[in-house]
């Protein structure tokens, strides 16, 4: 099958193997996948993942062991987890010591033809949610995940990063009633987060700090600038992967007495229901989109700063 394989350097080919589905899994064709910056720093060395890549993707259920899923449009919690162990079976699996990631870790992802997912990963796509925003429902889960950690709407929040991620994350937070500012470099961009107060970095306040801050803005040196926009006593929360070591000075952390939280995948039911809801748009965030023969393209493309949502069709 067609797929962009990473092997060292993302490739495109048109022999990649059908995965072979498992008992228990479920073969899905691809629609639309997304790309993520998780994708970019995988092809930077992050994790030394091998295989197909991609995570954020909408789909067509074509075989199953149960039935009723065949033919069904449907999203994945992208953590496969033994479903078996206490992480499995008293919370959601995201941190299951067997889980394998779809496109991040001992699974191969959605930038292909077709794939395989757990059963109990999926989650069927309603009918009125279209698959350009279903494809969103991945990174707005992750968004949505920074509400498990603030402790109430009195809480204000800022959020580092005027990139996909930092978006859908400022929104998250704004649609459930949180005071949120989004720090940013492109007004532009900003003005895509809708109810949410945005201030260029430039402009800043000296005095600006927040009760918790999302740091979002995919760059190593976000979290040092995250520690000094926090509040004593106040919450940061990590949502940024970058592949290679950096160096933090972290003695604010223990002088401002801060909680430090890192926070990565979150809840796809809830993620659709936001979007079924209409309470998020988030489809001013598409760049571009490409064939899924054009993929290695759009990997470039997504590469290039500042660039928002790049799409793959399959």
């Amino acid at each position: 099958m067609r797929a962009l394989v990473l092997d060292g350097t993302p490739m495109f080919t048109a022999d990649h193997p059908v995965p072979d589905r498992k008992p228990g899994e479920a073969l899905v064709a691809m629609r639309v996948a997304g790309v993520c910056d998780t994708d970019l720093q995988l092809a930077q060395g992050y994790m030394n993942y091998q295989g197909a890549l991609g995570h954020e993707f909408v789909g067509e259920v074509l075989a199953a062991d149960d039935a009723s899923w065949i033919g069904k449009r449907v999203v994945a919690d992208i953590n496969a987890g033994c479903g078996t162990c206490d992480d499995c079976r008293l919370r959601d699996g995201h941190h299951c010591a067997t889980r394998t990631v779809l496109g991040i870790l001992g699974r191969g992802g959605a930038m292909a033809e077709k794939l395989v997912v757990p059963e109990r990963c999926l989650f069927e796509v309603p009918d009125d949610v279209s698959d350009d925003h279903a494809v969103f429902a991945e990174p707005l889960a992750a968004g949505l995940h920074v509400l498990d950690v603030v402790a109430s709407t009195e809480d204000d929040v800022v959020v580092l990063g005027d990139g996909k991620l930092g978006l859908l994350t400022a929104m998250a937070l704004a649609q459930a009633g949180v005071p949120t500012t989004l720090i940013g470099h492109h007004r532009s961009k900003m003005d895509m987060a809708v109810g949410v107060e945005t201030v260029l970095e430039q402009d800043l306040p000296a005095e600006l700090r927040a009760q918790v801050v999302v740091e979002a803005t995919g760059t190593a040196a976000g979290l040092q600038r995250a520690i000094s926009l926090c509040r004593p006593r106040g919450t940061l929360v990590l949502k940024t992967t970058v592949a290679g070591e950096h160096s933090v000075d972290l003695s604010m952390v223990v002088v401002n007495e801060l909680a430090l939280i890192g926070s990565r995948c979150g809840d796809m039911g809830r993620a659709l229901s936001v979007l079924a809801d209409g309470r998020i748009d988030p489809r001013p965030l598409i760049a571009a989109r490409y064939p899924l023969d054009q993929a290695a393209d759009a990997l470039e493309h997504a590469s290039r700063r500042g660039t928002l949502k790049i799409l793959i069709d399959g």
